[in-house]
C-alpha cells in the first residue's frame, strides 16, 4: 500500500470516527437521557447538566480528529517521519489527558453534587483508561516520529 492509499484509509476512518460521534452525541445520548428522565421524573432536573457534560467531552475528541487529519495529509504527501507530526500526535496525547481530566473531575463533582450514582462513576472511569491508553499510545508515538525525523534529518545531511 502505498502512502497516498494509506492517508486516504486513514482520512476515511477519522470522517467515520467524527461521524460515529456526531451520532452519539447528536443523537444516543439526548435520546438515552430523555428516555431517563420520561420514565424517571425525579431525574429530569438532571439532564440538562449531564448534557452539557457530557457534549463538553467531545470537544477535545474533535479537536484531536481535526490535528490527525493534517498528519494523514502528510502522510500522504510521503512525510510520516517529520516534526510537524511528532508534534501533533503530543497536542493529539495532551488533548486525551485533558479530556480525561475534564471527564473525571466532571464526574466526581456531579457525584459530590448527588447528581451521579456511584456505580455510574465507576462505570465510567473504564473511559477514562481509555483516554489513558489513548494518551500514552500518542506519546509515545510522537517521541518515535521526532527520533525517526532526527535521524532522517542526519542522513540528509551526510554526504
Amino acid at each position: 500500500m502505498n502512502q497516498k492509499k494509506l492517508s486516504n484509509w486513514l482520512k476515511a476512518v477519522c470522517i467515520l470516527i467524527g461521524v460515529c460521534g456526531l451520532i452519539v452525541y447528536a443523537l444516543i445520548l439526548p435520546g438515552y437521557g430523555a428516555s431517563i428522565a420520561a420514565a424517571n421524573p425525579e431525574f429530569k432536573y438532571l439532564f440538562w447538566p449531564w448534557m452539557v457534560f457530557l457534549w463538553g467531552t467531545g470537544i477535545p475528541c474533535y479537536a484531536a480528529l481535526v490535528i490527525a487529519w493534517s498528519v494523514f495529509d502528510r502522510i500522504g504527501k510521503d512525510n510520516s517521519f517529520c516534526e510537524k507530526n511528532a508534534v501533533a500526535l503530543k497536542r493529539i496525547s495532551t488533548l486525551a489527558v485533558i479530556d480525561v481530566v475534564y471527564f473525571f473531575v466532571g464526574e466526581l463533582v456531579l457525584l459530590f453534587l448527588n447528581m451521579n450514582h456511584p456505580g455510574v462513576f465507576l462505570i465510567s472511569q473504564l473511559f477514562s483508561v481509555l483516554g489513558i491508553s489513548v494518551a500514552i499510545a500518542s506519546a509515545a508515538l510522537s517521541h518515535l516520529i521526532y527520533k525517526a525525523a532526527s535521524i532522517r534529518e542526519e542522513n540528509e545531511l551526510t554526504i
